[in-house]
């Protein structure tokens, strides 16, 4: 029985990508582009989420600062999920809601990215990310899910939302480890080129 139960979550992790790539590539090459052009004119890219949301974050400007799958140049990406001291006393001092927002409102420039990650869509401090992203002339590349919840309404202008066909937290945060690593692969190409 438990062999049966593992192999089909393969089988469901294989159907919520092929879900995703039906209706999922235009966006991702949208939010590609903007990610291009704000490095080609001098800006970052910050990104946030929440547990497993944070991770991702983390994950994408681990790629653009590092490298991804060939040598280059680094790239100025900032995880706003990383600093304890910072995320305690924004937390202690203030709101966990406004951990995120603070240092955006503090790091952010106009023509920086914002990559928010959140499978519901519903997180707090994302929803006032995004707002503060807003207010600074941040764009809003977001990875959702389900419903895409309380960020749904709140893009504007040249955001994208990236939201995953799916009701499972963790089919989403499958397809948004495949939706970053096929970000970081467009940057790539686009920036340096080759196959």
């Amino acid at each position: 029985m438990s062999i049966n139960r593992i192999r089909q979550m393969f089988v469901d992790s294989m159907e919520a990508k092929m879900a995703a790539a039906e209706v999922l590539p235009e966006l991702i090459e949208a939010a590609g582009q903007r990610m291009v052009e704000a490095l080609l004119n001098g800006g970052k890219i910050l990104t946030c989420g929440n547990g497993g949301s944070a991770g991702d974050a983390q994950h994408f400007s681990s790629e653009l600062l590092n490298r991804f799958e060939r040598e280059r140049p680094a790239l100025p990406a900032i995880a706003l999920t990383t600093d304890s001291s910072t995320l305690t006393s924004i937390a202690n001092d203030y709101s966990y809601n406004e951990v995120f927002s603070k240092q955006i409102r503090a790091l952010g420039n106009p023509g920086d990215i914002l990559l928010a990650v959140s499978t519901s869509g519903n997180s707090a401090n994302v929803v006032q990310a995004i707002q503060a992203a807003h207010d600074k002339g941040l764009t809003v590349v977001a990875l959702t899910g389900k419903d895409g919840g309380k960020m749904a309404p709140l893009y504007t202008g040249a955001d994208v939302e990236i939201r995953v066909p799916s009701d499972s937290t963790a089919r989403i945060q499958e397809v948004h480890l495949v939706i970053i690593h096929a970000l970081c692969d467009f940057i790539d190409q686009q920036l340096f080129g080759g196959d």
